[in-house]
């Protein structure tokens, strides 16, 4: 007689808005599994990439509305398993975790956390008296936490959780189709492409300090940012020092893209750039989709971004907030285009092998069924420092 599946309710934001989180729990969800079932519960806090993080008070009754579907999923459903994405380190989405796992894990047998945000762990000392009582209790001793890279903080080590598990993203091959395209000679300076929410600590400011230089070296280039800014005050400061420091001709501002545009961008760019220093950058998603279309990538030695560039092989590492060095490693690749080749194809194969969608899937259906789980950490980069 065949096992039932285990039902899993999934606790999670998906589209909009396009952040990495939330598409990863999208794919979750559309993707096939024998030894789970999932239901779905969606967090809808935020409307747009702006809203994140902040406090507003139509989401006190989005909190109350997201408690009431839990419980009616939990009786109409039967799962016994719940799938929960723990916030990062900021204080507002934190509380609104204290509220929610208060009155919601008790009716599981199993909570499973799956830290897509790091840090949270390093907040608890942030807390104190009856508040810092709430935070253990929603917090603390989850069945499982899984880990998408060993660099990220040791969320579940530090909350005390009786399994975990390193899982790393996997995505499924966008690149392939435009393979082709992407190795094709173009007219025009090469392409440096940014993709991410436009926001201080993604390291946009950084990377056009960074543009600032090889302009002043003579390199010629484009700059591409994919993305939302995340307020018009902060697209005003970087509009301003485009135009103060010359770089009109060379710097390009794409919006939101999806889809086929998305992919386009991806493979006519030469150059992939990820400078972040995000809060609670655990992996480096976008980093991965570059990869997929054998683009080379030079990014921030920053949380789980190692796990996915391997430094000398699939492109850079530098130091986070360091501008001079990004600029270096950018120049590199610009004046040898055999090198962002062979970094590129190597990139592509690096996510052929450790990061597809399968094996992803594969991991975590094992995590949520309670099955033991083969070791994972092979995806560590062995040259990084």
């Amino acid at each position: 007689m065949s096992k039932k599946p285990v039902k899993v309710l999934v606790v999670g934001q998906t589209p909009p808005p396009y952040g990495g989180q939330a598409i990863m729990i999208q794919n979750m969800l559309n993707a096939s599994y024998t030894d789970i079932r999932m239901y779905h519960v969606r967090m809808s806090f935020s409307a747009d990439m702006d809203d994140i993080g902040k406090f507003q008070w139509k989401k006190l009754w989005k909190l109350f509305t997201l408690i009431l579907n839990v419980y009616w999923a939990r009786i109409r459903t039967g799962a016994r398993t719940l799938y929960y994405p723990p916030a990062g380190p900021d204080r507002v989405p934190i509380l609104r975790d204290i509220v929610f796992l208060n009155a919601t894990r008790w009716l599981f047998r199993r909570v499973v956390f799956h830290f897509h945000a790091a840090g949270v762990s390093e907040m608890h000392d942030q807390f104190s008296g009856f508040t810092q009582k709430l935070f253990e209790r929603a917090y603390f001793q989850p069945d499982v936490a899984i880990r998408l890279s060993p660099y990220n903080p040791e969320d579940g080590r530090d909350l005390h959780a009786k399994q975990e598990v390193l899982i790393p993203n996997g995505l499924a091959d966008m690149g392939a189709p435009y393979l082709a395209d992407g190795q094709a000679s173009r007219p025009g300076p090469p392409r440096l492409l940014f993709v991410g929410v436009l926001q201080p600590s993604k390291g946009v400011r950084v990377l056009l300090e960074a543009a600032h230089l090889l302009h002043q070296q003579g390199h010629d280039f484009v700059l591409e940012y994919m993305g939302r800014f995340e307020s018009r005050a902060y697209q005003a400061e970087i509009e301003g020092l485009v135009a103060e420091w010359g770089l009109e001709e060379h710097v390009r501002f794409l919006g939101v893209q999806t889809g086929e545009t998305k992919c386009r961008s991806f493979a006519r760019c030469d150059i992939f750039c990820f400078p972040t220093y995000f809060e609670s950058e655990t992996f480096g998603l976008v980093a991965l989709e570059a990869m997929q279309f054998a683009k080379p990538v030079v990014a921030t030695r920053w949380r789980g971004v190692p796990t996915v560039v391997a430094e000398g092989e699939t492109g850079f590492l530098v130091p986070p907030k360091e501008a001079a060095p990004l600029a270096a490693k950018i120049a590199e690749l610009l004046s040898q285009p055999a090198l962002r080749q062979a970094m590129g194809q190597a990139g592509r194969q690096r996510y052929l092998d450790l990061f597809t969608a399968e094996r992803h899937y594969q991991l975590l259906e094992a995590a949520l069924a309670g099955r033991e789980l083969a070791d994972t950490r092979r995806v560590e980069a062995p040259s990084v420092a």
